[in-house]
């Protein structure tokens, strides 16, 4: 199981990349997105989110374990799970997605009230919350700029 839990917690190595791995894995988080818009069923997106927390919290918790390290840089899982959040359900064009990448990084970065205090829940559990935070706060905040700027930001 500690291969599984590396892999996806990694984002399939994603998290390995050598410079601003969770930046890497934000990026990738993208083409998991696409994907999930192509199929444009806001339930399969909304369950993606559910699933990939799910599937986060127990490979983060795994791969902590199987590398004796707490949050490990290479754990990538939750920058794709603040993604997701971030730009869920909202109909964005390509500035707008760009957009919600550069929020969710700001905010991932600060991790204002509650992100901070959640990161230190034990195990993957704290791993995964304060990036869902993140992506809340992102999402919100997309959301007013879509509502004010929809000609420019909203597809």
């Amino acid at each position: 199981m500690k291969g599984w839990s590396v892999f996806i917690a990694s984002f399939g190595y994603v998290g390995y990349f050598p410079i601003a791995p969770g930046t890497a894995g934000s990026l990738a988080a993208l083409a998991l997105f696409a994907f999930i818009k192509w199929i444009d069923v806001t339930a399969i997106e909304l369950a993606a989110i559910v699933a990939v927390f799910a599937i986060g919290v127990w490979a983060a918790h795994g791969t902590e374990i199987a590398l004796g390290r707490k949050d490990p840089g290479i754990v990538v899982i939750d920058e794709v799970l603040g993604m997701l959040i971030t730009l869920a359900v909202l109909p964005l064009s390509l500035p707008g997605i760009a957009l919600g990448f550069l929020l969710f990084r700001v905010l991932d970065v600060v991790k204002p009230y509650p992100a901070a205090q959640l990161e230190h829940l034990h195990g993957g559990l704290g791993i995964m919350a304060d990036d869902a935070v993140a992506g809340i706060y992102a999402h919100l905040v997309l959301r007013a700029c879509v509502w004010m700027v929809p000609s420019w930001l909203a597809a």
